[in-house]
């Protein structure tokens, strides 16, 4: 199980540091820590679609998407199927993240350093809401992440 936990997220890590260097300007958010929000978020399912309010493997909503600066797939223009294309797409995705970290990225931890533990919380709580109380399982697997794939 844990080996096949290891080549999801290798997986996906590969694919998103392709989206990560193809990118303009630099990433705030690390392949590292792109990879293990996507983890711990849906098991980074990229099939997973939508499902109420949240779309694709990092479950974006509208607003999320919105806030993001609402980018689209191949830079495709502006239309009514966009935040759904984008967000069921791991590369579009980890750009909507990318662009919603731009815009609210702010030290939640209060350790005096931006690092993806606020990123995980603003990604989760909401950019406004990233000093409150994470679900202790939701936690514990990016911390579980970090450890395993942050020592390579």
């Amino acid at each position: 199980m844990f080996a096949r936990v290891s080549w999801i997220v290798a997986t996906t890590l590969a694919l998103l540091c392709i989206c990560v260097h193809a990118q303009q300007p630099a990433p705030i958010v690390s392949q590292l820590c792109l990879g293990c929000i996507c983890e711990v978020t849906s098991g980074c399912n990229t099939t997973i679609g939508c499902s109420e309010a949240v779309c694709g493997p990092f479950a974006i909503t509208w607003g999320y998407w919105s806030d993001a600066g609402k980018p689209t797939l191949n830079g495709e223009p502006l239309g009514d199927q966009s935040y759904s294309r984008c967000t069921n797409d791991p590369y579009c995705a980890a750009t909507a993240v990318q662009g919603y970290m731009a815009k609210f990225g702010q030290d939640c931890t209060g350790n005096g350093v931006i690092d993806c533990d606020d990123y995980l919380r603003i990604h989760r709580l909401g950019g406004y809401g990233c000093t409150g109380p994470l679900d202790n399982k939701y936690e514990n697997k990016y911390k579980l992440c970090m450890q395993t794939f942050g020592h390579q």
